[in-house]
C-alpha cells in the first residue's frame, strides 16, 4: 500500500529532527536529494541564505548547529501530493530552534528532500504583544493626575529623537519603511522613520496622475492590516497614499514628515550612527544602533546623456518627475522607453491629446493584465486562491519556496501558455514594429523583475494604443536632441514639445554614496540582481537578492524595499534581526555574502 503524504513527511521529518538533535550531519545529508536546496529565512543563519546541494547544506550544518540547537521537527497540517513515481509530497512545517520558533515549507521527491524552506517567525521571549499577550490598555483603578492614552503618546513622541534616542532609524517613509516601522514597532524596538514629503503617502500621490498598481489588492496587503475585502483590484496612486497615511496613525508611528536626511556617519566607538536631519527647516542629529535606507526598489533615476539635450526648446523631464494630466492638445511628446512607466505616460500624453512617439530601445516583456492574474498570479494572490486556502502570508512562503536556481524553468511553462493563450495580440504588437521577449530563457515578468527591476510592461490598456498607431513608434538608438527634435541613429527626427526620459534608476547604493559616502556605497556593492549572468545582472551567481533585508558589509546598515509584496513579507525577517541585535541575542550571520559590483 503507498504511504501517504502525510506519513512521509512526517516520518521525513522525525529522521532530520532526530538526526539534527544527536548532531549526526551525515544522516542529515541522507535525508536530502542529490539535487536538493534549503532556502534559509534568518532561523538557521541569521541571514537570507541558499545552501544548493549536499556541500553547501553540510557546510551551514557543521557551521550552525551547535549553536542553533534545531528541535522539534512537526507537520503544521495535513501534507499533500503524491508519494508515487515522479510523485511531490508538499508540506507545511513547524520547528523551533534556540532562540526563536519557525516555520516552512517542505518538498520531498522519492522520500527525499527537493526543496525546504525555514523561516524565523518569532524570538521566544520577545513575542509580539498580540492575542493573549496584548496590553491591558487602561489600569482599572483610578488615582489623581492619570494621564490619557493620548497624552503618554504625545509625551513619547516628543521625546524620541531629543532627549531618547530611537534605536533604529528608517530613512525612507513610502509603503517599505511604513511596513518595517509597524513590524519594529509591534516588536518594541524604537524606531524614526524619516521621510522628505509632507504627508504619509505623498510619495504615491505625487506620481503622474493616471497611476494604478499594476499589481492586484491580494499580493498588495501591509503588514497587520489587509485591504478592506471590497478594495479595488487594482487601486490608484492616491486611493494607496491616503491607505498608507491613515495606516501610519493607525500603527501608532514615529513618522517624521518634512525631514530630510543631510548625512550619515557610523562611529566605530561608540557603534551607533549620527544621522544628521532638518526636520521642518530645524538640525537634528540621530543616533540610533541601527539604520535602514528604504528608498523604494532602485537609486536614483537614470537619465542618459544625449548631445544637444541642453539646445532643447521645450520641456524635458524624467518619468519620477511627470505630473500627468493637462492639456497637451496639438503638441508633440517623445517619450525614450518601452517599459511600465513609459506606456502609463504615453497613454496619458494621449489621453491629454498630444501626439505621442514611444522610442524604443530594447526589447520588452509585456504581460497582459488578465493572463497575468490567471496565468502567473491566480494560484497563489487571488479570491480563488483564498477560497483554496492559500492566505497571503501561505503565498508570500510558497513563492519564496522556489529557490532562485529553479525558479526560472517552473516560469518557462507558464509563459508558453501566456504566448499561446495571447497569440493574436503578441502578433499584433509584432506588426506595429513592437520588439518583443519573454525573458533571455522564457521566464517571463516575475524572473526578469528579481534579475533588473526592469524591461517589462503589465498590460493595462497602452498596447492596443501601440496596435492601433494612436501612439507611434519609433525603434533605435537616439543619436542626438535638437532645440525641437530627438534624432534617431537612423537620421529620423522626432518633433518636440516634452521628452520624457522613461529610463530607469541606478542602485541603491546610489543614495548611500551621497549621503554617507562612495567608500560606504562600494563597500555594501550593487543591490538587487541575483547573480543569474543575464543583461543587467551580472555574476557572480549569489542566489538570493544583493544586499536586500540582510546583514550588509557595513555594520549596523541595512536595505529595505521592493514591491509591495516583498515589502511586506521580508519586513518580518529584516524587523526581527534588528529585535534580536536590540535584545543583545547572538546572531552569528553564516556567509555574509562579499560584495560585487561597486556603483
Amino acid at each position: 500500500m503507498t504511504e501517504s503524504p502525510t506519513a512521509a513527511a512526517q516520518a521525513w521529518l522525525t529522521s532530520l529532527d532526530e538526526a539534527l538533535q544527536r548532531r549526526d550531519v551525515e544522516a542529515a545529508l541522507e535525508l536530502f536529494g542529490d539535487d536538493s536546496y534549503w532556502r534559509d529565512f534568518v532561523a538557521f543563519t541569521w541571514n537570507i541564505k541558499t545552501l544548493e546541494g549536499k556541500a553547501d547544506i553540510r557546510r551551514m550544518l557543521e557551521a550552525t548547529l551547535d549553536r542553533v540547537q534545531p528541535a522539534n521537527w512537526a507537520l503544521a497540517e495535513d501534507a499533500t501530493g503524491s508519494t508515487g513515481v515522479d510523485g511531490t509530497v508538499e508540506a507545511w512545517i513547524a520547528f523551533e530552534t534556540g532562540a526563536a520558533r519557525g516555520y516552512g515549507h517542505l518538498r520531498l521527491r522519492d522520500g527525499k528532500c527537493w526543496t525546504l524552506l525555514t523561516t524565523m517567525q518569532e524570538l521566544k521571549g520577545f513575542e509580539e504583544k498580540k492575542g493573549p499577550r496584548r496590553d491591558q490598555g487602561v489600569a482599572h483603578e483610578i488615582v489623581r493626575g492619570r494621564r490619557s492614552w493620548l497624552e503618554l503618546k504625545e509625551e513619547q513622541e516628543a521625546k524620541l529623537g531629543y532627549e531618547e534616542q530611537p534605536y533604529c532609524v528608517i530613512i525612507g517613509g513610502g509603503q517599505g519603511g511604513i511596513g518595517l516601522a509597524a513590524r519594529l514597532r509591534r516588536l518594541g524596538v524604537p524606531t524614526i522613520i524619516i521621510e522628505k514629503n509632507q504627508k504619509p503617502g505623498d510619495s504615491w500621490r505625487n506620481r503622474y496622475k493616471s497611476l494604478h498598481l499594476h499589481d492586484p489588492v491580494w499580493y498588495d496587503h501591509l503588514p497587520y492590516l489587509q485591504f478592506p475585502d471590497d478594495w479595488p483590484v487594482f487601486a490608484a496612486k492616491d486611493k494607496i497614499g491616503d491607505w498608507l497615511e491613515h495606516y501610519t496613525r493607525i500603527m501608532e508611528l514615529n513618522y517624521w514628515s518634512g525631514t530630510e536626511c543631510v548625512d550619515a556617519e557610523y562611529d566605530d566607538g561608540t557603534q551607533e550612527w549620527a544621522v544628521n536631519v532638518l526636520r521642518n527647516g530645524e538640525p537634528v542629529t540621530l543616533r540610533p544602533k541601527q539604520l535602514v535606507f528604504a528608498l523604494g526598489v532602485s537609486g536614483y533615476p537614470s537619465i542618459p546623456t544625449f548631445d544637444g539635450a541642453e539646445s532643447f526648446l521645450g520641456e524635458q523631464r524624467h518619468s519620477s518627475q511627470h505630473p500627468g494630466g493637462g492639456d497637451w492638445t496639438g503638441k508633440k511628446a517623445v517619450v525614450i522607453g518601452s517599459n511600465n512607466s513609459a506606456h502609463d505616460i504615453c497613454a496619458d500624453l494621449w489621453e491629454h491629446g498630444a501626439d505621442v512617439t514611444m522610442v524604443q530601445r530594447s526589447s520588452t516583456h509585456i504581460a497582459r493584465s488578465e493572463s497575468l492574474m490567471d496565468l502567473a498570479l491566480g494560484g497563489l494572490y487571488s479570491e480563488k486562491a483564498l477560497a483554496n486556502g492559500i492566505t497571503t502570508e501561505k503565498a508570500d512562503l510558497l513563492f519564496a519556496s522556489l529557490p532562485m536556481r529553479i525558479l526560472p524553468e517552473t516560469q518557462v511553462p507558464v509563459y508558453q501558455q501566456m504566448a499561446e493563450q495571447d497569440a493574436e495580440f503578441y502578433s499584433q504588437l509584432e506588426a506595429a514594429g513592437f520588439d518583443l521577449d519573454f525573458g533571455v530563457d522564457g521566464s517571463g515578468l516575475f524572473v526578469k523583475y528579481l534579475r533588473r527591476g526592469s524591461g517589462y510592461y503589465i498590460d493595462v490598456g497602452a498596447s492596443q494604443l501601440i496596435i492601433d498607431g494612436r501612439v507611434k513608434l519609433k525603434s533605435g538608438q537616439v543619436s542626438k536632441i535638437t532645440g525641437n527634435a530627438v534624432v534617431m541613429a537612423d537620421g529620423t527626427e522626432l518633433e518636440a514639445d516634452l521628452i520624457v526620459y522613461a529610463t530607469g534608476y541606478g542602485s541603491m547604493n546610489g543614495w548611500l554614496a551621497d549621503l554617507v559616502s562612495p567608500e560606504v556605497a562600494d563597500q555594501v556593492g550593487k543591490c538587487w540582481g541575483y547573480g543569474s549572468d543575464t543583461p543587467k545582472d551580472p555574476g557572480p551567481w549569489e542566489g538570493e537578492l544583493r544586499n536586500m533585508w540582510k546583514p550588509t558589509n557595513v555594520p549596523n546598515l541595512w536595505i529595505h524595499g521592493g514591491n509591495l509584496h516583498q515589502s511586506r513579507h521580508y519586513s518580518s525577517y529584516l524587523a526581527l534581526q534588528l529585535k534580536a541585535r536590540m535584545e543583545g541575542l547572538e546572531t552569528p550571520v553564516y556567509e555574509l555574502q562579499p560584495s560585487h559590483h561597486t556603483r
